[in-house]
């Protein structure tokens, strides 16, 4: 007869109830997959070509989430039974452990060593060497769970953040079809010097400072940070380096192009991405205030990366001026190491940062409630929010 509170293998488990858990299980997977594979060929049949590398990539993430869910599994009781010493056990600790009485710590031991006896094979076999597990299969458990949670929410987050950016920059659709459409005018777009985007960027004393360049570009990014002057100087030089003979090319469609080509990278989690998974767990102890510092850096790189921007289309515009050339030269000799492609890698890591601090906090929040250690001060809580 089975007792209540009694922990019960497959060996005594209704058969019933293995079979509604397991179809409940295959259902909501083949309705995932199938819902991605629906997904896949919509995007094919409307030629949105990035966006269906994107989901294969995504597709790869997921394979490799259920890899490590799949190791995790079957290696968590090889995991538990591996054994350490209980002192190692007592450094680096997310939370300060409670001091108790010795008889109520024996008490507890007591009680905690009859747990995991009946319940934890890796417990049992390090207490007979009087050691304890490197991890408990509860420990496991839960990480688990945060590396789903953290995969989930990083999709999530760059899929919203994708939206976002299509949504910010359907303004310069307009002004791509304003510019089209303007008739015999549309020619002078290409050649023309654009005087009010040269008066906005360069005109000034200041402008001619770097340290100021830099200070006004940096506010600028909170206003207007791309207007309509810059959009017609910028397609004009992209449009007579790239294809002069084509005055009507829809710079606003490559733009967009662009944008779903990026997404392709910044939605994946690279090798990197997961070290530094691994040393915020290392430095996430007691005391350190770690979760709480870390919480500034995103919002410090997203700035700098702005300003930056900023700081380039300002620089084109002072080449113009100086070389007296017929408007803007595209060049890579402005970015960091003059490459752009450190941008779209700090664009990837911000991103993630983001992603990881929700993901936290809300495995935080349900795994071990919000007046856990882990979370700090409320104080604390409310403004790693607001940062992100």
């Amino acid at each position: 007869m089975v007792e209540e509170g009694e922990s019960r293998s497959l060996e005594y488990t209704p058969t019933w109830i293995v079979a509604v858990v397991c179809s409940i299980i295959v259902i909501i997977s083949l309705l995932a997959e199938r819902g991605l594979h629906h997904l896949g060929k919509l995007l094919k049949q409307k030629n949105q070509d990035a966006l269906y590398n994107a989901l294969q990539k995504l597709q790869e993430e997921l394979m490799l989430l259920g890899f490590i869910s799949l190791l995790l599994t079957v290696s968590q009781r090889t995991i538990s039974k591996i054994c350490i010493p209980a002192h190692l056990a007592n450094y680096m600790l997310p939370c300060k452990r409670e001091e108790t009485t010795t008889s109520t710590t024996e008490h507890l031991v007591l009680n905690i060593g009859r747990h995991l006896l009946s319940e934890d094979i890796g417990a049992q076999h390090c207490a007979s060497k009087g050691k304890v597990p490197l991890v408990s299969l509860e420990g496991l458990h839960q990480l688990h769970i945060f590396i789903f949670v953290l995969a989930v929410v990083h999709v999530i987050f760059c899929a919203t953040t994708m939206v976002l950016g299509v949504a910010k920059i359907s303004e310069w659709k307009r002004w791509e079809e304003s510019i089209i459409n303007n008739g015999p005018a549309k020619h002078r777009h290409v050649h023309h010097r654009h005087p009010l985007f040269l008066t906005q960027r360069t005109i000034g004393h200041y402008r001619k400072k770097p340290v100021l360049r830099w200070i006004v570009s940096f506010f600028k990014q909170f206003y207007g940070s791309v207007t309509k002057a810059d959009y017609m100087a910028l397609r004009s030089g992209f449009i007579k380096e790239h294809c002069p003979s084509n005055p009507q090319f829809n710079f606003y469609k490559y733009m967009l192009r662009t944008l779903e080509h990026d997404f392709k990278r910044i939605v994946g989690i690279s090798w990197f991405l997961w070290l530094f998974v691994v040393v915020f767990l290392l430095l996430n102890i007691n005391g350190w205030y770690t979760y709480f510092w870390l919480s500034f850096l995103p919002l410090i790189l997203l700035l700098l990366v702005g300003a930056h921007l900023e700081h380039i289309i300002t620089r084109l515009a002072r080449d113009a001026v100086e070389n007296r050339t017929d408007g803007v030269k595209p060049t890579d000799d402005h970015f960091w190491f003059n490459n752009p492609k450190v941008i779209l890698f700090l664009i990837h890591f911000i991103l993630f940062q983001n992603s990881f601090e929700i993901a936290f906090f809300f495995w935080v929040w349900t795994t071990y409630g919000f007046d856990s250690c882990i979370m700090e001060k409320l104080g604390y809580i409310i403004t790693k929010l607001v940062l992100g």
